[in-house]
């Protein structure tokens, strides 16, 4: 959640050189779901902010705060109910991936952005032009054994992830289902095959 529901301060826009990777991941990613199966996200939030624990006593949440534009493309425009969504613990030590949840919702226009008491509200967003879209994102699985940033780095199977990239900093990245598989697999995860489709082998 960009430092998700309680983010005190707002994720710089992405630059257009740094653009290239993620459209084509975006791209490959849609390909994939082409054929109507679901789409595969990471999607950060500091834990201090908003944790996997947070979501699991809350069992859905609307992931408000998104800031960016890019990330904002992604859950109005690319995320479909039934998504995965591999949930990142950022701004912490160690980063890493720490659970799994999935899209709960068609995307809608993010309240936080019209209240002048949330840290994340924007006056250029207006209730009949709204600037900011979000989407709900419920709790699948905290993982036993999550994954840090440095063993994503390590593993050679995921090679290419947008994460494990220096400076790439997206709040909302696409993720491949190659890569989706090989984490969940990893990470020992039960839920995972109910967003699949198949067991987790």
């Amino acid at each position: 959640m960009m430092t998700a529901k309680k983010a005190a301060k707002k994720q710089p826009v992405a630059r257009p050189a740094s653009a290239g990777p993620v459209i084509a991941m975006a791209a490959r990613t849609a390909a994939a779901a082409a054929g109507g199966g679901p789409r595969f996200w990471l999607m950060k939030s500091e834990p201090e902010a908003f944790s996997i624990d947070d979501l699991q006593r809350q069992g859905t949440t609307p992931w408000e705060g998104v800031r960016n534009y890019r990330a904002r493309n992604h859950m109005r425009d690319d995320m479909r109910v039934g998504d995965g969504v591999l949930f990142y613990h950022s701004n912490t030590n160690p980063p890493g991936v720490v659970g799994l949840a999935s899209v709960a919702s068609a995307p809608y226009p993010d309240a936080s952005a019209l209240d002048p008491a949330n840290p994340a509200f924007d006056p250029d967003s207006k209730p009949d032009a709204p600037r900011w879209i979000l989407v709900d994102v419920a709790f699948v699985e905290k993982f036993d054994h999550g994954l840090s940033l440095d063993e994503l780095r390590e593993d050679p199977a995921l090679a290419g992830m947008l994460v494990s990239q220096k400076g790439q900093r997206l709040s909302v990245q696409p993720v491949e289902r190659a890569h989706f598989e090989h984490i969940v697999r990893r990470a020992g995860s039960i839920g995972a095959a109910a967003i699949l489709g198949v067991p987790v082998a």
